[in-house]
């Protein structure tokens, strides 16, 4: 199999970044934001989804954790993108619903190489500790943007730190079946003959 890893770094003058990822991990993950929710987060996304994973990011945290989110997301999509090439032999396509509690999230998605970004549902508490609940649907519309990824997504339940954990773990599980490599497969998966 060929080596599926990457590493991204993004420097502005909001954030300083550096991502590595291993599509074929094995959910080890090392990540330091400085949002001790979205590490948490994060931590999860790379468990579930069987990433070896690696953030470190400094942010303007003194603003809010929008910067943080945004360009962690943008630069682990950049990551993941790079890691996947030319996507050949990937099964493409996922669904993924994950239960934590009272809450369920649901993520349907397409590497397709054609970015698009659907949510349906909202967050039952604006903020989980210093992360702000609606960055969890940022992340993922910045993930999906990034990576080329069809995606939709959709959360319900009473607790956002239920609703936001459950979604990054439906992600990173709709993202691991649909990354996985189905050894029927030579070629992207694609009448077009590329993703």
């Amino acid at each position: 199999m060929t080596d599926r890893t990457a590493a991204r770094t993004r420097e502005t003058a909001e954030t300083d970044i550096e991502v590595t990822i291993d599509v074929d991990g094995d959910g080890e993950s090392t990540v330091e934001t400085g949002v001790g929710f979205f590490d948490h987060m994060l931590d999860a996304f790379a468990k579930h989804g069987l990433f070896d994973l690696t953030v470190r990011c400094d942010g303007d945290l003194e603003i809010d954790d929008h910067h943080t989110v945004e360009d962690v997301a943008i630069t682990l999509g950049n990551a993941l993108a790079e890691a996947l090439g030319d996507k050949r032999g990937i099964t493409r396509y996922a669904d993924r619903r994950v239960p934590l509690d009272e809450a369920v999230a649901g993520v349907v998605i397409d590497v397709s190489g054609r970015p698009r970004f659907y949510f349906d549902g909202e967050f039952s508490q604006p903020t989980v500790g210093a992360f702000t609940s609606d960055m969890a649907r940022h992340f993922a519309e910045s993930l999906a943007l990034n990576a080329g990824l069809t995606l939709h997504a959709e959360v319900d339940g009473e607790n956002a730190h239920h609703e936001i954990e459950a979604l990054f773990k439906s992600l990173a599980r709709a993202l691991d079946d649909a990354t996985r490599i189905d050894e029927r497969r030579s070629d992207p998966p694609s009448t077009k003959g590329t993703l």
